[in-house]
């Protein structure tokens, strides 16, 4: 079933609540998309199982059944959890809005799941990687200045690609950054990063500016904004070139930033307020890495650690 196929009423709601979480709370397109993914998927499920014309008539078994049929699919536990979310988010925006009578997603049960460790990378092969791009043309100055401000800042990948030019403070050495939820932190760069920054925009972005090109910090050689894509590859390439052996995506960048500031005695607070976690729970993950880490060491180096 195409989504044109599916009910007006269906549909309507789905847009009034992306608007809304867009709009009023602020999230990224990024998410808005995966809501809209989500909650598409789940219509069309119900539509075509049972008919249904609007989100009054979904009872709780239905998303139960919609539940089965995701587990059939070999999703992850994560996966599943995401998509739970999603609806119950969705069906508390419906109950506020007077669209159904009862939150029947309020009973749904996330899955349990063991949240991976953060692949980060050593101080050795950061080093490496960050020594990658070519500094000889205005591509590789890019390139090199956003590797080193996403490992200085410990950036995601959609707030490397999103800085306009004003955010960046590079006499005091800090960035203004817009995270999930359109919530505002201020991070510093270090001395590497306002040095690599400051090449970037005296020597290469005047260059690759076009009539197509605005604010945005990062542009392409077409004058555009780049693209998380866009980054990825150049980031796979790199990776590649430097030798590294391990699945590097550009979150591995922001988690080897967040391990190597505790491993050197940085205070978990500031390490929360770096990233833009909204809760210290999710921080806490890189203690387990330290955690490993020592474990490693103490299994290595101790002479009674035989077994």
């Amino acid at each position: 079933m195409s989504e044109k196929s599916l009910p007006q009423e269906l549909r309507d709601s789905i847009d009034a609540f992306l608007v809304s979480v867009n709009l009023e709370r602020g999230y990224s397109d990024h998410t808005v998309c995966c809501y809209e993914t989500d909650l598409l998927q789940l219509a069309e499920i119900l539509h075509r199982r049972r008919t249904i014309l609007c989100w009054q008539d979904v009872a709780l078994e239905d998303l139960r059944n919609w539940l089965d049929i995701l587990a059939c699919d070999h999703l992850t536990s994560a996966t599943i959890s995401r998509k739970i979310s999603t609806v119950r988010s969705f069906f508390k925006f419906c109950k506020q809005s007077n669209i159904v009578r009862e939150n029947v997603a309020l009973f749904l049960k996330r899955p349990q799941y063991y949240r991976s460790l953060p692949d980060s990378l050593s101080l050795n092969e950061i080093e490496t990687l960050l020594g990658m791009p070519n500094v000889t043309n205005s591509l590789g100055v890019r390139d090199a200045a956003m590797l080193e401000l996403m490992y200085s800042s410990g950036l995601r990948v959609s707030e490397l690609c999103d800085l306009l030019i004003q955010a960046i403070d590079l006499e005091n050495k800090f960035v203004r950054v817009y995270g999930k939820g359109s919530k505002e932190r201020t991070v510093p760069m270090g001395q590497a990063g306002a040095q690599k920054l400051n090449n970037y925009l005296t020597f290469s972005r005047p260059k690759l500016i076009s009539h197509f090109t605005g604010s945005q910090l990062f542009i392409t050689i077409r004058g555009r904004k780049i693209s998380r894509k866009t980054f990825w590859l150049h980031l796979k390439k790199y990776a590649q070139l430097a030798g590294i052996t391990k699945n590097v995506k550009p979150h591995s960048l922001r988690h080897s930033f967040a391990t190597h500031m505790l491993e050197n005695g940085a205070d978990m607070r500031a390490i929360q307020e770096m990233l833009g976690h909204a809760n210290i729970c999710t921080t806490q993950i890189y203690t387990a890495v330290d955690r490993q880490r020592l474990i490693r060491g103490h299994r290595d180096f101790h002479p009674r650690d035989v077994l």
